[in-house]
């Protein structure tokens, strides 16, 4: 696969942060995790673990400007369909008893947090 999708906005402090939280709740989840990128949402597979890398770049003002920049990378092999398997029966399962947990039908009641995340990307 060797698809890149790119986006680049300019917004607030907290839809930044909103943003951030969106992806990092999707990658706490286990199986897949659905990204919005601009106007089109991607269904990644991450695995574990986790390549994490930060770079923090300053500018002076010699070159035009003080200047911040932040570039979060996150890297993974894709889960397996095995591993993204396991990660659903667990998901469905109490993590304290080990039996599968009730599901609630509540549909038309209320958003759930994920549907009221993506209507903040």
């Amino acid at each position: 696969m060797g698809d890149t999708t790119t986006y680049e906005d300019e917004m607030s402090r907290e839809a930044a942060a909103d943003r951030l939280r969106a992806i990092a709740a999707e990658l706490e989840d286990d199986g897949a995790a659905d990204i919005q990128v601009g106007n089109k949402r991607l269904a990644l597979s991450p695995g574990d673990p986790i390549e994490y890398a930060i770079e923090v770049e300053e500018r002076s003002p010699m070159l035009g400007g003080e200047r911040e920049e932040i570039t979060v990378t996150l890297g993974w092999k894709e889960a397996t369909p095995q591993e993204e398997q396991n990660s659903d029966r667990s998901r469905d399962q109490d993590p304290d008893t080990g039996q599968e947990r009730a599901q609630n039908d509540r549909s038309g009641e209320s958003e759930t947090q994920s549907e009221q995340d993506d209507s903040l990307l």
